[in-house]
């Protein structure tokens, strides 16, 4: 007698396995941006006193030199001066690189990295929303300036490039931030950045027409690129589109935002190793 032995198979039930998928460089960038464009409301302080700091030197300055400048120089219209200056004061070092310090404490920065978003568009994101926050701010200087008389040589379109001019100075700027931030995760060093752009800010010709500078301050005027900055965005309220001006100021910006990216970049792959 034969005896049949049945061995049976146990199949397992197919399982779907779930996996997160890009959802495009566009898209990651934008979520990043918005995201910090959220949380401004809950962080008011780190934009509303650069406008006032703004607007305080605009009026000082006006109402201390205007009748000296305007009487030594005929023709020059102090108000239209010294615009440029009151924006480039208050959108200078104004971004988000203090909320990234926050990310990288509380541990939402390593979350983050957890996710399939392109590692660049996190910082390209606070960038982004950086440019829409110094746009916002030049607008109230601005107002000030046309109720003090300030008008627009370069017409409509000059408004929009000088605000893009002052937007895309403070992107460049706040690089440096950025790479401090990913760098240090030190809150106190990042809000300190602002004081590297006062030698910029005050070596150059930002309460006088540069022809008035003497001796080692108009040297030093030539190699810094506010002076051109500052250039460019005057002529738009003083002559028109002078191209050269304009040229020379995108130059400018060019170069101090070519060293700032690849400082900021530099340091995001430095915080990516660590982590």
């Amino acid at each position: 007698m034969t005896s049949r032995t049945t061995r049976t198979t146990r199949v397992e039930p197919e399982t779907t396995r779930v996996q997160a998928r890009h959802a495009g460089f566009v898209h990651d960038v934008v979520s990043i941006a918005g995201r910090a464009l959220r949380a401004l409301p809950r962080d008011l302080e780190a934009v509303v006193p650069p406008v006032f700091i703004a607007i305080f030197f605009f009026v000082v300055n006006i109402a201390t030199l205007q009748r000296l400048t305007e009487g030594a120089i005929a023709g020059f219209e102090y108000a239209s001066f010294m615009m440029a200056t009151a924006v480039l004061l208050g959108v200078t070092g104004v971004s988000r690189a203090p909320a990234l310090v926050i990310d990288v404490q509380n541990g939402y920065f390593e979350r983050l990295l957890l996710t399939p978003v392109r590692r660049s568009a996190i910082l390209l994101g606070h960038m982004l929303a950086d440019v829409a926050v110094a746009a916002a701010l030049t607008v109230p200087v601005m107002g000030l300036g046309v109720a003090l008389g300030v008008r627009f040589e370069a017409g409509v379109l000059g408004v929009i490039a000088f605000v893009a001019l002052a937007a895309l100075w403070s992107l460049a700027f706040a690089g440096f931030g950025y790479a401090i931030a990913l760098k240090t995760g030190n809150p106190a060093a990042v809000n300190s950045t602002f004081l590297l752009f006062f030698p910029f800010l005050f070596l150059t010709s930002s309460y006088v027409p540069r022809d008035q500078l003497s001796g080692w301050l108009d040297t030093v005027a030539g190699f810094n690129p506010v002076t051109y900055l500052l250039a460019g965005l005057r002529s738009l309220t003083t002559e028109g589109w002078q191209w050269s001006d304009l040229g020379a100021a995108l130059v400018a910006l060019g170069l101090v935002g070519a060293l700032s990216t690849t400082l900021c970049f530099a340091a995001l792959r430095g915080r990516l190793r660590l982590d």
